[in-house]
């Protein structure tokens, strides 16, 4: 406090304060101030250091080779895919080059991924957000730094205009990636298959045996089975790239290895004149098959299933709606109806009968039955119920080879199941040689979805239907009826047996895998299933009844100039009774060989809503009188 006051004369007396403080030393604050921002200084080096250290030392060859990825990369090398032919050399499956538009993930930025994406969309015609969907898809480490494609299938004229814009599509590259050309036609597409992208399932399956998330595999055909053999190697090649990704020079390649080429057994004029023929036959058939083999070898020599595709399709993008058509189709022109449907064989299923009642020694060749056009049967469970088993017409007296050639379902009916005093094969040795000549289980031809078909019998019918096997059934399948059910591949293999003396052979549809330079890697070798269990000279009675079958039979359509063969014509009902002629509709079948004397063919005929003597069995005469005339 501050005192004021006044001496009596009238004098100021002297004013007294509080002593002010000190202020601290400027010079020491300075100092104090300098070493503290000094340490802050070596305490930021000493950080700057150890992280120095850290990255350069410790962790260097992380970092180094972080560096050199940007820098350096191993890019794979995709082998050529191996070309296919046909049994004369003629080529039925080629690559071309084709232009396509991908992204490497590692070199596009994410904060100019939508820039990128709208630039490249007007140029390719899709839409920015789809781009970006592929690209944070391949954000993956197993995808990084590969090409993600994008686009393929481009104009060359629009790879160039993408070319000369990398600067403004970072990560952006133009591709020249080989694709598959089908030069057979529709015809082949069932056979030759097709590639396509390799799905992520596959890639889990196959990436230890140097599959990548771009490559192309076999989906179907021979392009599928013999995947292995037509892809070839891998190789690696190291290449320095620039910022953006794109190749400056090649350091070090590991070249790839081509594929191998297959050679087919297919003789491809036969197999196109087969294709014109089913075609122009289909008659109210909404689809058909025809498959001609060699009885000696197994070697395919045509095999149509109508209606086909274009598998061309395939080699590039696919619109929904192609895809859509093919799928909805209720004809099914992607099912191959030569090996992967099952239907009922009518009285094509007879040769197995014979041949089975003869080996047994149920009848022989001079076993005479009469036809009087159908027989009748009590129910086994209720006497009074009395069911009658047709005949296509009253016979009279057959023989074993006159039963054959006039396809009498009486006689087969006694040969099967036996009436009154005669005793039949029975459902159980029926069953077991049906088995014998190859139904109930694929053939192995080398070509996938083949199907099983069904060999009916008792344990069967149990489980899945949960009824009783009943005399009516064996005597439906006899005659190749009820629910007994074959393939054409089946069928004609069954057949080559009956010719060749009782050899069950595999079906092939490749002869030869070659090497790049035409070297045979694996010639053809017949390959025999089994021996059915029937002697030469029982099946050499059934093979005289189908020759009589053609000469004055049932199947007098197949006969060809100039050429002795033999046949058997099969009528299967399927399905409800069509209102319009109040009977069953019916799948035509028809099987036949030559010459007699010298099988070289062995051939099959099937057609949904066919007959066999009227419509299957005169295509097939067309088919022969084309393969003899080149004889």
């Amino acid at each position: 406090m501050e005192r004021d006051s006044r001496l009596a004369n009238g004098r100021r007396r002297p004013i007294w304060r509080a002593e002010r403080k000190r202020k601290p030393n400027e010079v020491v604050l300075l100092r104090r101030r300098f070493y503290l921002f000094r340490g802050v200084i070596i305490l930021t080096f000493i950080a700057l250091g150890a992280q120095l250290w850290r990255m350069q030392v410790a962790e260097g060859k992380y970092y180094q080779q972080k560096a050199e990825n940007n820098r350096i990369r191993m890019v794979p090398v995709a082998p050529v895919r191996g070309v296919v032919y046909d049994r004369k050399g003629e080529l039925l499956v080629r690559n071309v080059p084709s232009f396509s538009i991908s992204i490497v993930p590692a070199d596009l930025p994410k904060d100019k991924e939508e820039i990128t994406a709208q630039r490249l969309s007007k140029l390719v015609g899709l839409g920015p957000q789809e781009i970006i969907n592929k690209v944070k898809a391949g954000r993956t480490p197993q995808q990084y730094f590969l090409p993600l494609p994008i686009v393929s299938g481009v104009s060359r004229e629009m790879a160039l205009s993408i070319e000369e814009l990398h600067l403004d599509l970072p990560g952006v590259t133009v591709q020249i990636d080989p694709v598959r050309r089908y030069l057979g036609g529709p015809g082949l597409a069932h056979i030759l298959g097709y590639t396509g992208r390799i799905s992520e399932q596959e890639y889990s399956a196959l990436k230890e045996k140097g599959y990548s998330l771009q490559d192309k595999l076999g989906k179907s055909g021979v392009e599928l089975t013999f995947e292995d053999k037509l892809r070839g190697a891998p190789g690696l090649e190291q290449v320095e790239v620039d910022v953006y990704g794109r190749k400056i020079s090649s350091l070090h390649i590991q070249p790839s290895e081509p594929g191998s080429n297959i050679k087919l057994t297919l003789d491809l004029d036969l197999q196109r004149e087969v294709e014109r023929l089913v075609r122009e036959n289909m008659g109210e058939s909404k689809y058909a098959a025809a498959v001609a083999m060699d009885p000696r070898t197994g070697e395919v020599l045509a095999m149509v299933s109508e209606p086909s595709y274009d598998n061309n399709i395939f080699s590039g993008p696919v619109s929904q709606e192609t895809l859509d058509s093919l799928l909805k189709d209720p004809s099914r022109p992607l099912v191959n109806y030569a090996i992967g449907v099952g239907r009922p064989p009518g009285s094509i299923f007879k040769l197995i009968t014979a041949s089975a009642a003869l080996q047994e020694g149920v009848a022989n060749a001079s076993t005479r039955i009469f036809s009087a056009g159908s027989i009748t049967v009590p129910s086994q469970y209720d006497p009074s119920i009395i069911y009658t088993f047709y005949d296509w017409a009253p016979l009279g007296w057959l023989d074993f080879r006159q039963a054959i050639a006039r396809s009498s379902d009486v006689y087969f009916y006694y040969l099967g199941g036996g009436y009154r005093d005669f005793k039949g094969l029975g459902v159980d040795r029926l069953a077991a040689y049906t088995r014998q000549f190859g139904l109930g289980s694929p053939t192995g031809i080398d070509l996938p979805g083949e199907t099983a078909g069904l060999v009916p019998d008792p344990d069967w019918k149990q489980r899945a239907k949960k009824e009783p096997w009943l005399l009516g059934d064996t005597y439906n399948m006899v005659i190749g009826q009820g629910d007994v059910l074959a393939s054409p591949i089946q069928m004609v293999a069954m057949l080559s047996a009956v010719v060749n003396g009782g050899e069950l052979l595999r079906p092939q549809i490749v002869k030869e895998v070659l090497d790049s330079d035409g070297r045979v890697l694996r010639p053809f070798k017949k390959e025999v299933a089994r021996r059915v269990d029937v002697s030469p000279a029982n099946l050499a009675v059934v093979r005289d009844g189908m020759r009589e079958a053609v000469r004055w039979g049932t199947a007098t359509e197949a006969q060809v100039p100039g050429v002795e063969t033999a046949g058997k014509t099969g009528t299967a009902e399927f399905g409800s009774i069509d209102p319009r002629t109040g009977q069953f509709p019916t799948h035509g079948w028809f099987l036949t060989f030559a010459p007699y004397d010298d099988p070289r063919i062995a051939l099959v005929v099937f057609q949904e809503r066919g007959q066999g003597a009227m419509t299957a069995a005169p295509l097939a005469s067309k088919i022969l009188k084309y393969y003899f005339s080149r004889q």
